[in-house]
Parts: structure tokens; C-alpha cells; sequence
């Protein structure tokens, strides 16, 4: 027996660990920072200087937190952790672009079983990456070793994010008129919701994530770590150009794209998608068909191929379609919105979800799978 009392590194804490992944991980987040950002990594608080900011009227200050869901799971099953970061912070400041806001600061939090230095470095260079794509400073963070918690190859991933616009160019609900255009926006795959019904799915059909498939062009772990889109640099360019009118944006979620679509839409009003504007990437095809999904259950799950939605003024299709298209984002119209017939048959719309009571949505035709 031993007189040598316990250590927290005995414990399963390693401090120098965390040490470490700070500096490997410092020089990607300082790539993030402008002049606003006042201090450098690992104060007790991220500062950012608002005084570029006194030109406002009347400033809003708009939130956002997220997480990544069960899509960790395959970051971890691979051992790639360098594109989960984009995912989080597409989560997180890509709901607040659609209120119209500019995201400008990001923290993250980490918790893991077992601090390894590179891959929480990984993690985090994934974030300020795409940090720098969406024009947002990442100010600080959090790594939390949890032994016992969480296995030593477990961790999962969190973030909030801060943004600002001016009160009178909120977008949202307010603003939707009969007659405007559904503008949809090509996601780049799965994004980071419906994993526990994919990852199900797979399990169902005996599929493991190094399995080729010839109509994803890559192995099944390849497609489903595909990193989410960040929107956010290009839908406030979006809505700056008067030309496309734009009175609301949707972000493509949970849900899917109904039930995130009837969020921003007032009541008595009803969007009226067609969902035979546009062809569903083939990774949507094979869950539905290895599943035997029902076609309601997908698409109240996944985005189905549609990521983000502008809802723009009815002559601002044309100039919204082309400002996406010199941005390099692939979109179309996919609907308009309507008056709602008071005689409709309920179960053809979906409302009041995530308990907003607004307006509903229509999703006719069908999928091209």
C-alpha cells in the first residue's frame, strides 16, 4: 500500500493536456480576430469592442446556441474531427443571419472523457475555419474533461454566438406579404440533424460507414460527415441588395422544411412548396429506400436538399436568383406564399411548430429522388 495521496491527473484530469491543445489550436482561432476582438486566447472572458457599432439607431442585439447531435458519432467513428466545426457553428450563426442579424462573436465548449490534445485541436481549428467563412470572431471556449462521464474517444460539442442588427431591418413574419417567392438554397447533404434516424437506419440495413456507394461516389462515412453549409456571409449579402427584396429567411433544421418554414410566416398566410422543384440529393434516396422511411417521416426530418429559404417580395426573384448565383450558392424558387383558405384540410398544412403560432405550409407534388 501507498502513502502517495490522489492527484487530479490520477483522477483522469490532465491539465497539461489542455495546455497543449491551446497552443496547437491558438493560431487558427487569432485568424478570426479583427480589431475588435480585444485580448488574445485564454483570458477568463472574450472582449469585443462595440464602438464601430455607435452609428446605429437602435441596436438589437440577437443570440443563438447549438449543438451537433449525433453526427459526433461518426467524427468519432472515423477519427476525423476537422470538419465537425463546421457544423456547429453552421447551427449556431445561421439562425441568426434569418432575423437579418450580423453574427459577431462565437464562444464553443467541449467536453470529452480524455483530453488528446490534437483532436481537440482538430475540433476547434474546424470551428475558427468556419468562423472565418462566416465573417465571425470565435472569442473564447471551453474544454472539459470528464472521466467516468464520458468514454476517453467520447466528446461532444456545443456553441453560442452573438450578433447585431438594426431594429427597423429585423426580418421575419412581419414583413411576409401574399405573393412573395420561396427561394431555396441547396444544403450540402445531411447537415447536422436526422442523424439518429440515419445512423438507425444503417444499423437496420447492416451498412457500415466504409461501405462504398457508387451513387455517393464515396464511402457512406465520407457523405455523412460532409460538413454542414454555412450560409451566413452570403445571406447578409442577400439581404442587403434592395433589388431581391428580402422580408424573412428560414434555416433548415430539425424539423425539416415545413415545420421550420411555418416559423417565419404570419398568421392567416400559407407557403405553398412544390417539392418537384428540385432534385433531393441521392443520400436522402438511400436512407428513404434502406429504411423504408415513409416520405412524411423524412421530411419531417431531414432538409431533403434545402438548407436556408428567402422569402422575397414577388418582383425580387430574379435579382435574389442572380445575387445567389454570383455567390456560388445553388437556388431556385420552390414555392410562393398564398392567403390561407379558412376551409383548407388540416392535415394538408403544417403550423405551430416549436410552439410559434403563425402561418402554415403546403408541401405538394413530389420528390425527385
Amino acid at each position: 500500500m501507498t502513502n502517495e495521496g490522489l492527484t487530479y491527473a490520477a483522477a483522469g484530469v490532465d491539465t497539461e493536456a489542455g495546455d497543449k491543445a491551446v497552443e496547437l489550436m491558438k493560431d487558427a482561432v487569432r485568424r478570426t480576430h479583427g480589431p475588435a476582438v480585444l485580448g488574445g486566447v485564454g483570458g477568463f472572458a472574450g472582449l469585443y469592442d462595440l464602438s464601430a457599432f455607435q452609428g446605429y439607431r437602435a441596436p438589437l442585439l440577437a443570440t443563438s446556441t447549438d449543438g451537433v447531435g449525433t453526427k459526433v458519432a461518426i467524427a468519432q467513428a472515423l477519427d476525423k474531427h476537422d470538419t465537425i466545426g463546421f457544423d456547429l457553428v453552421g447551427m449556431v450563426v445561421d439562425d441568426i443571419v434569418v432575423v437579418g442579424a450580423k453574427p459577431l462573436f462565437m464562444t464553443d465548449y467541449i467536453a470529452t472523457g480524455k483530453v488528446v490534445p490534437e483532436r481537440i485541436a482538430d475540433i476547434v481549428r474546424g470551428i475558427a475555419q468556419a468562423c472565418e467563412v462566416a465573417g465571425t470572431a470565435l472569442v473564447g471556449g471551453e474544454t472539459a474533461e470528464h472521466p467516468g462521464l464520458l468514454a476517453p474517444d467520447e466528446y461532444d460539442v456545443a456553441g453560442a454566438a452573438t450578433g447585431i442588427v438594426e431594429a427597423d431591418k429585423v426580418l421575419g413574419p412581419e414583413r411576409v406579404r401574399p405573393g412573395d417567392l420561396l427561394i431555396g438554397m441547396a444544403s450540402s447533404g445531411l447537415h447536422s440533424n436526422g442523424y439518429s434516424l440515419v445512423r438507425a437506419v444503417l444499423k437496420h440495413a447492416g451498412w457500415g460507414l466504409e461501405r462504398h456507394v457508387d451513387e455517393l461516389g464515396r464511402t457512406v462515412g465520407e457523405e455523412l460527415l460532409e460538413p454542414t453549409r454555412v450560409y451566413a456571409s452570403d445571406v447578409l449579402v442577400l439581404a442587403a441588395d434592395d433589388a431581391a427584396q428580402v422580408h424573412a429567411f428560414t434555416h433548415v433544421t430539425g424539423g425539416g422544411l415545413a415545420a421550420n418554414l411555418a416559423r417565419v410566416l404570419p398568421a392567416g398566410l400559407v407557403a405553398t412548396v412544390d417539392r418537384d422543384t428540385w432534385q433531393v440529393p441521392p443520400v436522402f434516396g438511400l436512407v428513404r429506400e434502406l429504411g423504408q422511411v415513409p416520405v412524411r417521416d423524412l421530411e419531417g426530418t431531414l432538409n431533403l436538399g434545402v438548407g436556408m429559404v428567402a422569402v422575397v417580395g414577388r418582383d425580387g426573384g430574379d435579382a435574389a436568383l442572380a445575387r445567389l448565383a454570383a455567390l456560388g450558392v445553388p437556388a431556385w424558387v420552390l414555392g410562393a406564399v398564398g392567403e390561407l383558405d379558412a376551409d383548407a384540410p388540416a392535415q394538408d398544412l403544417v403550423a405551430g411548430t416549436k410552439g410559434v403560432d403563425g402561418g402554415a405550409v403546403r408541401l405538394v407534388g413530389d420528390y425527385r429522388f
